[in-house]
């Protein structure tokens, strides 16, 4: 293909044709190889999604008053959002897009409520543990905010002791994951919100891998701590759509407590010649699509929906974590949910992990300490026999001496 624009158009069937080309090295996710970035709760949901987002491909979630639709479809996914995380009466939200964006609205909400409440500090902190998502980092670059990462504990959780004694003068807010990224663990919430409440600070909770999949586990009887807004001290979350609620991308959530919390989050503007302009997110045009079609797949699934394909995703995990224990390797930490991070202690876990992804398999990787990291959906559990035997081929060659020792530019997200 030409990188300029084509002086004829292309037919349908000759895009059809590039986009095959194009995609020829895309992992095939639809197999199942793809344990990352894809989370497949089967075609019936898939296509719920697309006729969603297709029919609303052009509206703009930028303006309520010409697309009530979408104003209403987005104000029912974060009541169902809220009502899953245990809010309170009065508790507020929007539909964001994805999850970086879900953080970002937060911190820049804490932020200006300490601007409010806290004038006298001009260097504001947040306090997070190690296993925090980067878009922490991300969202305090570009709002003045310094990160404090802590060490987690041996369990590779959040260390509330560590963690209260980082707390300074300038800290606005503290922050736990439910769960982290890397290991897929629920850090200790209790116990940091009442650090926060203690000295007065905003506490929000990353829910943007768990919030739509560990309300579903504890209906299923999976004995969670408890991590929401069930929790007086917890009040911000974010918590993702387009992962385990299975809706087309991009779609997240950031929910607060109340609305004079929620009232920081927003936009506001009239000094130019349109009329004011207000905006509740990061963007200014939001796309319609992305909000029907979370609004559609919450409405397909239902409660039986969602709890049955978290079953699956569990059951499919416990049984990768009985095959890879069996295979002499380490789970990093006890997982609850659908991610899984696993070790080794006698073979080199990222040159598998790269043998792997040579094979098609495609998954994340972590460090301190090393491992292959899996986020798990409904569509694995039909293919993870074929992935055990995978990585047993693997690591018996790692044994034999078999694969190069890996380099640290072998260390990728995916």
């Amino acid at each position: 293909m030409s990188t300029q624009l084509p002086q004829r158009g292309l037919t349908r069937d000759e895009l059809v044709r590039e986009f095959d080309r194009l995609s020829e090295n895309d992992v095939d996710w639809r197999a199942g190889k793809a344990a990352v970035y894809v989370f497949d709760a089967g075609a019936d949901v898939r296509e719920i999604a697309a006729e969603a987002y297709t029919r609303f491909l052009s509206e703009n979630g930028l303006g309520p008053a010409a697309f009530p639709s979408l104003a209403t479809m987005e104000s029912d996914v974060v009541a169902m959002g809220l009502a899953l995380l245990n809010a309170p009466p009065g508790a507020k939200g929007n539909m964001t897009s994805g999850g970086t964006e879900s953080i970002f609205l937060s911190v820049k909400a804490c932020r200006d409520w300490a601007r409010a409440h806290k004038p006298h500090i001009s260097a504001p902190q947040i306090v997070a543990p190690h296993t925090a998502h980067p878009a922490f980092d991300k969202a305090g670059e570009y709002l003045g905010l310094e990160v404090i990462r802590v060490p987690v504990t041996s369990a590779l959780v959040a260390d509330p002791d560590a963690m209260a004694n980082a707390i300074t003068s300038n800290t606005v807010m503290v922050m736990g994951s439910a769960p982290c990224f890397p290991f897929g663990l629920i850090d200790p919430i209790e116990r940091i919100a009442a650090i926060a409440e203690q000295h007065g600070l905003w506490m929000h909770v990353d829910a943007c891998v768990g919030g739509y999949f560990s309300p579903f586990a504890r209906m299923n009887g999976v004995a969670l701590p408890r991590f929401d807004f069930e929790i007086s001290g917890v009040h911000s979350m974010s918590a993702d759509l387009h992962k385990y609620g299975y809706a087309a991308k991009g779609a997240s959530t950031v929910l607060f407590r109340d609305e004079a919390r929620h009232a920081f989050q927003g936009f506001d503007f009239d000094n130019w010649p349109c009329r004011a302009m207000s905006t509740p997110t990061f963007a200014g045009t939001r796309p319609g699509g992305a909000i029907a079609a979370a609004w559609a797949v919450m409405n397909y699934l239902g409660v039986d929906g969602y709890c049955e394909r978290a079953n699956t995703v569990i059951r499919t995990r416990e049984k990768l974590q009985r095959e890879v224990e069996a295979l002499g390797l380490r789970v990093h930490g006890d997982p609850q949910l659908g991610l899984i991070a696993f070790g080794s202690d006698d073979v080199d876990i990222i040159a598998v992990g790269e043998d792997l992804r040579a094979g098609g398999w495609v998954s994340s990787r972590t460090v301190s300490p090393d491992g292959i990291h899996l986020m798990l959906s409904p569509g694995h559990a039909d293919i993870i026999d074929e992935y055990v035997a995978a990585l047993t081929a693997s690591v018996a060659k790692a044994r034999d001496g078999k694969l190069a020792p890996s380099r640290p530019q072998d260390v990728r997200y995916a």
